[in-house]
């Protein structure tokens, strides 16, 4: 028999309402199943509270009967643990404990799945997806994941049909970032303890491969900005791009409320990134800025009545009244930021900061784009 995880149940106090009251909950290591959520968790509150400063005798008898009641659950659930590594059902059904191994590596997926928002939310839901109809299973537990299964996902993703246009292949980068959304929710689960092997470590990512990114060149942005779009607000969504790197989700939800003004150090948006829900404080130019136009209420939408619809259909027509034959769409605008950044000068790392990405190595795909030294490089031999 394998070896038993003894649990520990300790009560603690966490302070709410300003300080005024204590919130009493139990704190358990290693953490539990918690069926209600679906996921693992070290605490169960316990609706019991105490009154931080007692004042009179009243209060301090309501706190002694609390803390005594706290304290029989504690040991109610401290005895209810069985001594080994299985998991039983609690009092009222709100949690229960099995075996790590039995426990769905899919539902585990899927929840991590659900963590996410906007346009990485649906990543997830795809990757989850594909990875279902590898499987063919609702029923996959962790103590059925092995380097095999997943090194036998990866091939299949490189051979898959796409979800969205059965009649093509999946591309080698869809499939790249498709695949790594399984890696991340390994890697997460070895973290939690779900798994004895880092399964992620084990298993090789799919290579991206290097595909061509369409920019602008500064000229090119100058007839755009000379000529005039037939729905005004798209022109203006896409130079604000092009001033800030920003991406559509996140211009789309901009509120004014978000744009701030310093007299020492200029215009600057506070917000939220859509894709990853990091919060970035981003400095802008005075250009960028008075595109914005007049300012409006803190929780009116800085480019109120703008759509996706007519991104898709007026960008094109814009593109070809400047003159421009390349095939632009509204994210090439945020490629065009970067890639006129590192033209101009701008270190990597810096760029990497104003684009909102976590690791500098996904800005480096700019660098490579357009090399400024390889470029001043190539007139450096003349035969005259």
């Amino acid at each position: 028999m394998r070896k038993s995880t003894k649990i520990k149940v300790t009560l603690r106090k966490k302070a709410i309402a300003g300080g005024k009251k204590l919130s009493l909950y139990l704190d358990y290591y290693p953490p539990i199943y918690d069926s209600a959520a679906n996921e693992f968790s070290r605490r169960e509150f316990l609706k019991l509270y105490l009154i931080a400063r007692p004042s009179n005798a009243f209060d301090k008898m309501a706190n002694e009967e609390n803390l005594n009641t706290a304290k029989m659950i504690q040991i109610r659930r401290q005895t209810e643990l069985l001594k080994d590594d299985i998991y039983t059902e609690f009092e009222k059904g709100l949690l229960r404990l099995k075996e790590i191994g039995e426990i769905s590596f899919l539902d585990y997926f899927q929840t991590q799945g659900k963590k996410r928002i906007g346009i990485n939310y649906d990543i997830w839901d795809y990757a989850i997806g594909y990875f279902k109809d590898f499987i063919q299973t609702d029923s996959l537990t962790f103590s059925e994941l092995t380097p095999s299964l997943i090194e036998g996902f990866r091939d299949y993703m490189l051979q898959a049909k796409s979800r969205r246009n059965p009649d093509k292949k999946l591309s080698v980068n869809s499939a790249h970032s498709y695949f790594n959304k399984l890696k991340a929710a390994l890697k997460q689960a070895y973290k939690e303890g779900f798994l004895q092997q880092d399964l992620n470590a084990a298993v090789e990512y799919i290579k991206e491969e290097d595909v061509q990114r369409n920019f602008l060149y500064l000229e090119e942005a100058q007839l755009l900005f000379d000529t005039d779009c037939p729905k005004p607000i798209v022109k203006e969504a896409a130079l604000f791009s092009i001033l800030t790197g920003l991406r559509y989700s996140d211009i789309e939800k901009l509120e004014w409320s978000e744009i701030e003004y310093s007299q020492y150090d200029g215009p600057f948006i506070r917000f939220k990134q859509q894709k990853t829900a990091g919060q970035e404080t981003l400095p802008i130019s005075e250009h960028a800025f008075e595109i914005l136009g007049e300012r409006k209420k803190a929780g009116t939408k800085v480019f109120d009545g703008l759509k996706k619809w007519d991104i898709d259909r007026f960008v094109p027509i814009w593109v070809a009244a400047a003159g421009i034959t390349k095939h632009i769409t509204f994210h090439c605008f945020r490629h065009t930021y970067a890639t006129l950044q590192l033209n101009s000068g701008t270190d990597i790392f810096t760029v990497s900061k104003l684009l909102g990405h976590k690791n500098v190595r996904t800005t480096q795909v700019y660098a490579k784009v357009i090399d400024k030294t390889k470029r001043e490089s190539t007139h450096r031999i003349k035969l005259r």
